[in-house]
């Protein structure tokens, strides 16, 4: 009835499996769009901040280097104490300066140019540096600079300045495009609809490329400029019309610029988001495809291999006709199945010879341990009491001579050796057991031990006692014995336990120990390349009585060993 329920059980959860597939196809078909939208418009997002931030940082020392690069040939130049040769050395610094150098007096005088150029004849340009002068720059750099047009192209001008003495200037002048250009082409590839732009603390376009979607008029109250020249960095969206913009930005240090990266996320997204949309779809069929397998495989492999498993597993522990019942499924199942079939038959049949022939040596070895004990008590122990008599008349005849102390020690020593070969005796052929039943041989069986080791070891009886055939009680006996002989020699317990049990119409017998454990080994076949014969042996014993023997235990945990046996009670004679 298990089996079946959880059949039922099974089908059932294909069942459900199957409406969530198709829930999860249809949650996927509506749903990819939007989760895909959304994780683009992020990548792009965050992408074009890195870029943002990238590109003004590359600005920034595009700035610094050409400030520095002024400063350095200012320095030379007073160092040398002639500007003229000062400046027939700076050709190393044109293609930094690609609109020239020139060098100003105090009052404005060009007195040197790098290349003919009409950007230093120019008097605003002086006019423009020496505010700067006086403003002592608008930058904390260490030097001064502007944006000035072109005057014949109108292109925008960067015109970096540094002080030499007695107020006299150089000056360095490069087509801010070419600077913006440089910095943003290792972290910008613009596409067809995307821009940037560069803007000054005055909202003043001073570098542009790709589309406008703006106009000059309206980059004050641009959301990305805005952000920028408060120092503010990251990624915003706005609607465009009816597109949404990804808008980055980021502030250029040490002038107060802003630079904004703006496209529309939907021309980068939407080859993407078309082959995303198609992919659900393409999944049906072979979910279909998936779907038919599983459930052929869970019918025609799975569930035969479970019922294989389950009877194998009775295999084990003895139900020899389990594997018998057809359990269906493919061709190499059924084979499989088959061959089981046939090494179970032959395992079952080796094992009932085998049985029987430890039966007859077990019968074997309990005669001759009963002729031995018989011959130790009517001869070797009879023999003893005898020379412990003499012993004893001889040293009534040495009354007080040195002789009766030595006899007397030979009285005591014989006396020692009747009590072990007594107590030998009983183990062989214990008398308790046939004279008082199982339940006072194994009282006296704990108490033996208990007073060898020295530690208390309690038998309990549940219920009356029930006499066993004699095999029967023999067995558990010995059982019994040659668990506390491994509680003796192996467990090291301090405290042990005996319990017969004859309720339930069954008998069971129980003991336990608090000593150090093992590990129990899942298959009996590992208890013979192990060494442990002994437990083997008591697998073995109870198997010929009918009974189940199960052994718990762990490291440092105790043991319990556990025999069930059916009702095998018989009346008392």
């Amino acid at each position: 009835m298990n089996r079946k329920r959880r059949r039922v059980l099974i089908g059932q959860a294909l069942a459900i499996l199957f409406v969530l597939l198709a829930l999860l196809l249809l949650v996927l078909v509506f749903g990819a769009q939007t989760l895909h939208l959304t994780a683009i418009q992020r990548l792009i997002g965050e992408r074009d901040e890195r870029a943002a931030r990238a590109a003004a940082s590359a600005i920034t020392h595009q700035l610094r280097d050409r400030v520095t690069a002024v400063n350095s040939l200012s320095f030379q130049a007073i160092a040398l104490g002639d500007s003229t040769h000062a400046m027939a050395d700076a050709g190393y610094l044109l293609p930094e300066f690609d609109a020239g150098l020139a060098q100003f007096t105090s009052n404005g005088t060009l007195v040197g140019k790098s290349q003919p150029s009409d950007i230093w004849d120019e008097e605003a340009v002086w006019e423009k540096l020496s505010k700067l002068a006086e403003s002592d720059g608008p930058t904390g750099l260490s030097g001064f600079l502007t944006v000035i047009p072109h005057p014949g192209t109108g292109e925008r001008i960067l015109l970096v300045a540094g002080m030499m003495d007695s107020g006299s200037m150089m000056a360095g002048a490069v087509t801010l495009e070419k600077l913006a250009e440089q910095a943003l082409g290792d972290v910008f590839s613009p596409i067809e609809q995307a821009s940037a732009f560069i803007v000054d603390e005055n909202y003043q376009l001073l570098y542009q490329t790709g589309p406008i979607y703006w106009t000059e008029e309206e980059l004050p109250d641009h959301p990305g400029v805005v952000q920028a020249l408060n120092g503010q960095r990251g990624a915003t969206y706005i609607n465009v019309g009816e597109e949404e913009h990804i808008i980055a930005y980021s502030p250029i240090h040490d002038v107060d610029w802003a630079l904004v990266i703006e496209e529309p996320w939907q021309s980068v997204s939407d080859p993407v988001l078309e082959t995303t949309e198609l992919i659900p779809l393409m999944l049906v069929p072979a979910l279909i495809v998936a779907l038919i397998a599983i459930w052929f495989g869970f019918r025609q492999i799975v569930l035969p291999l479970q019922s294989l498993e389950e009877q194998a597993s009775r295999l084990t522990h003895g139900h020899y006709e389990a594997i018998e019942k057809p359990v269906g499924g493919i061709t190499e199942i059924q084979d499989l199945q088959a061959e089981l079939i046939q090494m179970a038959r032959r395992v079952n049949k080796a094992q009932k010879s085998l049985r029987d022939y430890l039966g007859s040596v077990t019968v074997a070895q309990e005669e001759e341990r009963s002729r031995l004990a018989r011959d130790l008590h009517d001869d070797t122990i009879q023999s003893l009491v005898a020379l412990t008599r003499k012993a004893q008349l001889t040293k009534m005849s040495l009354d007080g001579q040195p002789e009766a102390g030595q006899l007397g020690e030979m009285e005591e020593m014989t006396i020692q050796i009747i009590d072990d070969l007594r107590r030998v005796a009983r183990d062989l052929r214990p008398i308790y057991l046939e004279e008082l039943g199982l339940a006072q041989a194994l009282k006296m069986l704990a108490q033996d031990v208990g007073t060898k080791l020295n530690i208390p070891i309690v038998f309990t009886m549940t219920s009356s006692e029930q006499r066993l055939s004699q095999d029967v009680e023999l067995a558990l006996y010995r059982i019994a014995q040659e668990t506390m002989s491994n509680v003796v020699h192996h467990a090291r317990a301090s405290h042990a336990e005996v319990h017969l049990d004859f309720t339930s119409g069954a008998v069971a017998l129980t003991i336990t120990d608090d000593g150090r454990g093992f590990d129990v080994p899942d298959n009996l076949a590992d208890l013979a390349p192990e060494g442990h014969y002994g437990l083997l042996g008591l697998y073995e014993r109870a198997e010929l009585v009918g009974g189940r023997l199960t052994i718990q235990s762990e490291p440092n945990q105790g043991t319990c060993m556990t025999i069930k046996l059916p009702d095998l009670s018989t009346p008392v004679n």
